[in-house]
C-alpha cells in the first residue's frame, strides 16, 4: 500500500483592516487624556463620543461576542453630552472628565435610573439620591453612559444575576469576566466607555481588572465615600474606578476621593492632604524599591499564570528593586476570623433599602427577607442569600471579627516596617478564568479586604491561550498613590495593555463582517469541497468540508496547519482535524487561539490532505 503522506494547499484569507476608516477621533482604546485633548482641539464632541460608544455597545454587547455587560443605557446621555459641549463652548472645561463618558456598576445609586444590584427584585428601584461618587463625577462633567452588570448583590465573583444573566469575558466569551464588578470590567476592556466604576468587598475591583487586562485599585478604607452604594459589608466595602491605564485611573481617582460627612470611614481624610495620584505617577524610584514576594499566595498558582507573574517581579529586580520572600504571621487564621460579610450584609442591605426608597418605591416590599422568601434572585446566590437571611447578628462574634481585622492589619504593617517594604506582591487570583457556569476559585482578595489596606491589581501579560494575568500590590495605609506609581513605571516600560480581539474597531459604525471563503481541492482521484467562516467577534473558525461525488480515492485525514518555512512547506504541528478517517463530510467550529487567529489574518493557514495516492514529499499549491 502507498504510505500516507500529505498535500499542502494554501488558504488565502482576506483579513479586514484593524484600522477604522474615520476622519474623526475614534474612541477605541482611547485614553482619558486623548479624549480630553480631542475635545479641547475640536477633533471630537461629547455627542460624537457618546454615539461612538453606543455604537460599540450595540455591536458587541448583545450581538457579536454577546458580552452582556450593560444593564441599561442612560437615555439622556446624548442630551447631557450636548449640554456639556455647549458649556465647553461658552465657559470652558470643568476639568479632565468634562464630557467624558463613564459606565458605573449597577449598585451605585443613580436618581434618574434604577439601581438594581443585578436582581429582578430591584428591577425598578430608583433610589432617592445619587451615590456620593456619582455626584462627584457629574460635578466634574463626566457623562454616566450606562449601568453595568454585576454578580447579584455583589455576592460572588463570576458576574451572574437574575436581572441580566451571565456577563462574558471579551478575551474569551466562553469564560467569566470575574466579579463582582464583571460588567464594568468587560465593558471597559471592550471600549464601551473611557473607564468604569466598581466596588470591592473582597476582590470585586481587582479580580475583574486581572481578568480583563485592566488596572484597578482597592483604595485604603475611607479614602473615598461608599455613601449611596448598595452594601455587602459597610466595613469592608470600598468603591472606585477600573481603567485601561494607570494614568486614566489616576485622573479619575483624583476626582472621586475625599471626605464625605455621610460616610464616617472617610473621617481619616477630613482636613488631611489627599494623595495626588496624577502628580505622583512618575515618582517611583525603582532602584530603591523593596517588594515582598508573598510565598503562601504564590504557592499553588496555575503554572500558566505564574510565568507572567514571575517575569513581572524579575523586571522590577532588573531595574534595581530588591525582591524578598516574605510570610505574614498567622495569616490564614487571621483572615479566616476577620471576614465581616456574614455579619453585616443583612442589616446593611435592609438599612440601605429603607434609607433610599423614595416615593416611587413605597409600594415595594423591600427587605432581604422578602426578597429571599419570594425567590427573587438567581440560583447562583441561593446559598449565600439564604444563609445571610437566616442569620442573626451575634454581637460577640462580630466584635471578635473586628478585633481580628485589627490584628491582621498590625501583622501586615509590622512586616512592612521591619523589612522596609514598599509593597507586598502576589497573584490577584491563582486560577485562570473559568468557563461560564463553573465556580471560580483561587481568589487572594482577603488580605486587603480584611485589613483595610490598599491593594492594586495591575496587568502583567497573558497566558499561552491569551487570558489576561494580574499581579496585586498591597501597600501601607494611604500609600495608594505610591502603589499606582509602581505600576505606572512597569506599564510605561512594557505596555501590557492589549485590546480583546472580539471587540475590534468599528468600520463605518458597524462591527466587521464574518469573512467567508471556500476552496475546491482536486488531485488524482480525490475531490474535496470546503467552506470556511472566520468570525473575529465570536473568535470562531467554522468549517464545512465534504468529499465530492465521484471522488474515489482513499482520504485518511484533512487537517489545518499554520506557518511554513522558506520552501513553502508547512512545518508546524496540526492545529485542527477537519475530516477524520472513513468520513465523507464534517462540519464544526474551532475556538481560535491567538496564534491561529493571527495566522488566519496573515494568510499562513494550510490545508493538509492525507491520502494513499499522493507522493511522500507532497505538493504545495497556491490558490489564487
Amino acid at each position: 500500500m502507498t504510505s500516507i503522506c500529505g498535500l499542502l494547499v494554501i488558504l488565502l484569507l482576506c483579513a479586514s483592516s484593524s484600522i477604522t476608516a474615520q476622519t474623526q477621533f475614534d474612541v477605541f482604546e482611547a485614553s482619558v487624556d486623548e479624549i480630553r485633548s480631542a475635545l479641547e482641539q475640536g477633533r471630537a464632541s461629547s455627542v460624537q463620543l457618546v454615539q461612538q460608544y453606543l455604537d460599540r455597545i450595540r455591536a458587541y454587547d448583545r450581538q457579536g461576542p454577546g458580552l452582556n455587560s450593560i444593564v441599561r443605557l442612560n437615555t439622556d446621555a446624548l442630551d447631557i453630552a450636548r449640554a456639556l459641549d455647549e458649556e465647553r463652548r461658552r465657559t470652558g472645561s470643568r476639568g479632565p472628565l468634562h464630557g467624558v463618558p463613564i459606565v458605573v456598576k449597577d449598585n451605585y445609586n443613580t436618581d434618574d435610573m434604577p439601581t438594581t444590584g443585578g436582581s429582578v427584585a430591584l428591577a425598578n428601584f430608583v433610589p432617592s439620591e445619587n451615590a456620593a461618587q456619582i455626584d462627584k463625577l457629574i460635578q466634574a462633567g463626566a457623562i454616566i453612559l450606562a449601568k453595568t452588570n454585576l454578580h447579584e448583590y455583589a455576592y460572588g465573583i463570576t458576574s451572574i444575576g437574575s436581572l441580566l444573566g451571565q456577563t462574558r469575558n471579551p478575551y474569551d466569551p466562553r469564560r467569566v469576566p470575574g466579579g463582582s464588578s464583571g460588567g464594568t470590567g468587560a465593558a471597559v476592556a471592550a471600549s464601551f466607555a473611557a473607564a468604569g466604576f466598581g466596588s470591592d468587598t473582597c476582590g470585586s475591583i481587582r479580580i475583574p481588572s486581572a481578568f480583563n487586562n485592566l488596572i484597578g485599585l482597592r483604595p485604603s478604607k475611607g479614602l473615598s465615600s461608599i455613601y449611596g452604594i448598595l452594601p455587602l459589608s459597610h466595613t469592608q466595602d470600598v468603591a472606585g474606578p477600573l481603567a485601561r491605564s494607570a494614568e486614566d485611573l489616576a485622573i479619575i481617582l483624583d476626582v472621586v476621593i475625599g471626605y464625605d460627612s455621610r460616610d464616617e470611614s472617610t473621617a481619616i481624610v477630613q482636613g488631611a492632604s489627599l494623595p495626588r495620584f496624577v502628580e505622583r505617577l512618575g515618582s517611583a524610584d525603582l532602584a530603591g524599591l523593596r517588594i515582598g514576594r508573598l510565598q503562601e499566595y504564590f504557592g499553588g498558582t496555575d503554572a500558566n499564570l505564574r510565568r507572567s507573574l514571575e517575569d513581572a517581579l524579575d523586571w522590577y529586580e532588573q531595574q534595581g528593586a530588591e525582591i524578598v520572600d516574605v510570610e505574614i504571621a498567622d495569616m490564614a487564621d487571621l483572615i479566616r476570623r476577620s471576614g465581616l460579610i456574614g455579619h453585616e450584609f443583612k442589616p446593611d442591605i435592609d438599612q440601605y433599602l429603607a434609607r433610599f426608597s423614595g416615593d416611587e418605591n413605597l409600594d415595594l416590599d423591600l427587605s432581604l427577607d422578602s426578597i429571599v422568601s419570594q425567590g427573587l434572585y438567581h440560583e447562583a446566590v441561593d446559598a449565600v442569600l439564604s444563609r445571610s437571611n437566616e442569620s442573626e447578628l451575634d454581637e460577640q462574634a462580630y466584635q471578635l471579627a473586628i478585633a481580628a481585622r485589627a490584628q491582621l492589619r498590625k501583622a501586615i504593617e509590622t512586616l512592612i516596617a521591619e523589612l522596609a517594604l514598599d509593597a507586598i506582591a502576589y497573584p490577584t487570583i491563582k486560577r485562570t478564568q473559568v468557563f461560564t457556569g463553573e465556580a471560580q476559585v483561587g481568589s487572594n482578595c482577603s488580605l486587603s479586604a480584611n485589613s483595610g489596606l490598599p491593594a492594586l491589581s495591575m496587568p502583567v501579560g497573558f497566558t499561552g491561550n491569551g487570558l489576561p494575568v494580574g499581579l496585586e500590590l498591597l501597600g501601607g495605609f494611604l500609600q495608594d498613590a505610591e502603589l499606582l506609581a509602581m505600576a505606572y513605571a512597569y506599564e510605561q516600560a512594557l505596555t501590557p495593555r492589549r485590546a480583546p480581539s472580539t471587540t475590534p474597531p468599528l468600520e463605518s459604525g458597524l462591527a466587521p463582517r464574518v469573512q467567508t471563503f471556500s476552496l475546491r481541492f482536486e488531485r488524482s482521484s480525490i475531490q474535496l469541497w470546503a467552506e470556511f467562516e472566520f468570525d473575529v467577534l465570536t473568535n470562531l473558525f467554522h468549517f464545512d468540508i465534504r468529499k465530492e461525488p465521484g471522488s474515489s480515492g482513499v482520504v485518511h485525514a484533512v487537517t489545518l496547519v499554520i506557518d511554513r518555512d522558506e520552501d513553502g512547506d508547512a512545518q508546524d504541528p496540526i492545529v485542527l482535524n477537519l475530516l477524520p478517517p472513513n468520513t465523507n463530510a464534517a462540519q464544526g467550529d474551532h475556538f481560535m487561539s491567538a496564534q491561529f487567529r493571527d495566522a488566519v489574518v496573515d494568510r499562513r493557514v494550510y490545508l493538509k490532505v492525507f491520502a494513499d495516492s499522493f507522493p511522500r514529499t507532497g505538493v504545495a499549491q497556491l490558490l489564487e
